[in-house]
């Protein structure tokens, strides 16, 4: 019998590439590097999409811009008439977004970047008024944010929570640094809060925690 030889390609990296970004989201991803920001993966944007695109999202925020990959994958999605609010503390994330819109074409009526606190900015946002919300930013804030993302979804909106495994530390119990332990809060209090919130925990990118409002 001869030997075959099978080769395993993990399922993981199979997911992530699956959908391959465009030049417009790998020359915002090169920039984000030179500057160190945090932005979504390939598979992890693609989610995004998909879900906006699910949503019919009209209304979308999202904290933590970083080099605006993240933006361009819910835009790609969401409803050609819809307005993101993406939200950084960071000046030079802003401008490097504002600089991937500008390559995609992406009229200015469809975004609004705001370079502010980002805790002072979506307690100041409107309620029930948004489709889905994304998180991508300092993990020790999370419990502030989450209800405030509870405020301003409508019912059968969305909370995604990206990099949910903190570099896979999460899953790991002798990790017990403090943005390691408060990703682990958030992800209990809005799995045992099963009157305001419908929840899954997804493995694409860093992990992605969803939950819908109820």
């Amino acid at each position: 019998m001869d030997h075959v030889s099978v080769m395993k390609t993990d399922p993981h990296s199979y997911a992530e590439n699956f959908i391959v970004e465009d030049h417009f989201k790998s020359q915002a991803r090169a920039r984000g590097i030179e500057l160190g920001a945090v932005d979504v993966t390939p598979g992890a944007g693609a989610y995004l999409r998909h879900l906006a695109f699910t949503l019919s999202a009209q209304s979308v925020v999202e904290v933590g811009t970083g080099s605006g990959v993240g933006s361009l994958w819910l835009l790609d999605g969401m409803l050609k008439s819809g307005t993101l609010t993406s939200i950084d503390d960071e000046m030079e994330h802003t401008r490097i977004a504002k600089m991937a819109f500008n390559d995609a074409d992406i009229a200015q009526t469809r975004y609004r970047l705001i370079t502010n606190s980002v805790l002072d900015v979506i307690s100041k946002l409107t309620d029930r008024a948004y489709d889905l919300v994304v998180l991508r930013h300092n993990p020790e804030d999370l419990t502030f944010v989450i209800g405030e993302a509870h405020r301003i979804l409508r019912s059968g909106g969305a909370l995604v929570i990206d990099n949910f495994f903190g570099g896979s530390k999460v899953c790991d119990p002798a990790q017990r640094d403090p943005k390691t332990v408060s990703l682990r809060d958030a992800g209990k209090i809005i799995k045992t809060d099963s009157e305001h919130w419908v929840s899954t925990l997804i493995a694409s990118g860093d992990g992605l925690l969803v939950a819908t409002k109820l």
